[in-house]
């Protein structure tokens, strides 16, 4: 195997050699990789030695903040899932020293399933496939926040204590970083969502980007993997069901730049969605627009984040040049969804 057999960031010599040394007879023969497309931000390789499949996961090239790309975290919490409902893929092994193939990374099991990345291909399946894996997706999030963090080892994942005031915080301080033009409305849809704070049920695991493309469905629709979890923490489970919300909502933007799913045929509608995890989980679920502004904040600014690293030239590939102007839309539903919050709860003191 030469060197030019590697790609770009995991040489697999090294690879080998380490596998070998910490897990003698796990590799049989020689070892082949490619990047799996798809993620925007921790590389994801299929690696193969002709018998057996393994996916190793490593931070970007030329990343700075170890911790924005923590491995050990990933792993940890997949590993601790395992023996839950969670389907997640078996753990392999751990590498925290950089100096192995240049970074931090992790082995895992490769599960076969397909994460649909949209629309079209759910608009495939039909309608009454369609509603299964919408509502499997769902049920498997459900099962997620049921873990009890203690009993599987979780305990100290993170600080739930003002978990929400701290993301609004963070990603105040993320906008700013990327402020390079006016964005009427957006101060106003973060100051809104800081005026009305929701008080958070008891915490949970969070997956903190659950969305249809960031699991595995096999071909009887069964869902095999949750992955992804390099947002993972210990915090309020709804902000993930109003991430959830938000993507499952039409939204009917020519190159929409983020995988939804609602207007497919046979998804439920954003409304059932919420009732029927408030009536699986026994959550308190009246705040969920809140949640669902909070997402659709979240992500506006993950956007123009995109389109500033755009105007520098600093980011590659097509339909990048669009999201700029999909920004907007998002800071209008936002506002639309944070108003609607508020007049919730003005009803709801008038009743009481």
């Amino acid at each position: 195997m030469s060197e030019s057999d590697s790609p770009r960031g995991l040489d697999l010599d090294r690879l080998r050699r380490h596998l070998d040394q910490r897990r003698p007879g796990l590799v049989a023969g020689e070892l082949q990789a490619a990047l799996i497309q798809g993620g925007r931000s921790n590389l994801t390789y299929r690696v193969t030695d002709g018998d057996s499949t393994w996916v190793v996961r490593r931070p970007p090239l030329g990343h700075v903040l170890a911790t924005a790309h923590d491995m050990g975290r990933e792993h940890r919490v997949i590993s601790a899932l395992a023996p839950t409902p969670v389907p997640v893929p078996g753990t392999v092994l751990l590498c925290e020293d950089p100096e192995v193939i240049g970074a931090p990374f992790y082995v895992m099991d490769f599960v076969e399933g397909t994460p649909y990345r949209g629309e079209d291909q759910l608009t495939a399946l039909g309608p009454d496939r369609t509603r299964a894996v919408a509502l499997t997706l769902l049920d498997t999030l459900v099962d997620l926040h049921a873990v009890d963090p203690k009993a599987v080892g979780l305990a100290g994942f993170g600080r739930p204590e003002g978990f929400l005031d701290r993301q609004l915080r963070r990603w105040g301080k993320q906008l700013d970083a990327s402020r390079s033009r006016d964005l009427p409305g957006i101060d106003e849809l973060h100051a809104a969502l800081g005026r009305s704070l929701p008080r958070s049920p008891a915490p949970t695991v969070v997956h903190g980007d659950y969305r249809l493309d960031n699991v595995l469905f096999d071909g009887a629709d069964r869902l095999t993997a949750v992955l992804d979890w390099e947002m993972s923490t210990l915090g309020d489970p709804l902000t993930d069901i109003g991430l959830l919300v938000m993507y499952s909502e039409q939204h009917d933007i020519p190159g929409f730049p983020v995988p939804t799913a609602g207007g497919a045929p046979g998804h439920p509608r954003a409304d059932e969605i919420v009732e029927r995890y408030a009536r699986r989980s026994g959550r308190d679920v009246s705040a969920v627009d809140w949640y669902t502004a909070f997402a659709y904040f979240k992500i506006a600014v993950i956007l123009e984040g995109i389109h500033y690293r755009w105007t520098l030239g600093q980011t590659l590939g097509a339909g990048f040049d669009r999201i700029g102007s999909v920004v907007p839309l998002f800071i209008e539903r936002g506002l639309r969804k944070v108003q609607d919050h508020a007049r919730d709860r003005a009803a709801s003191h008038q009743e009481d």
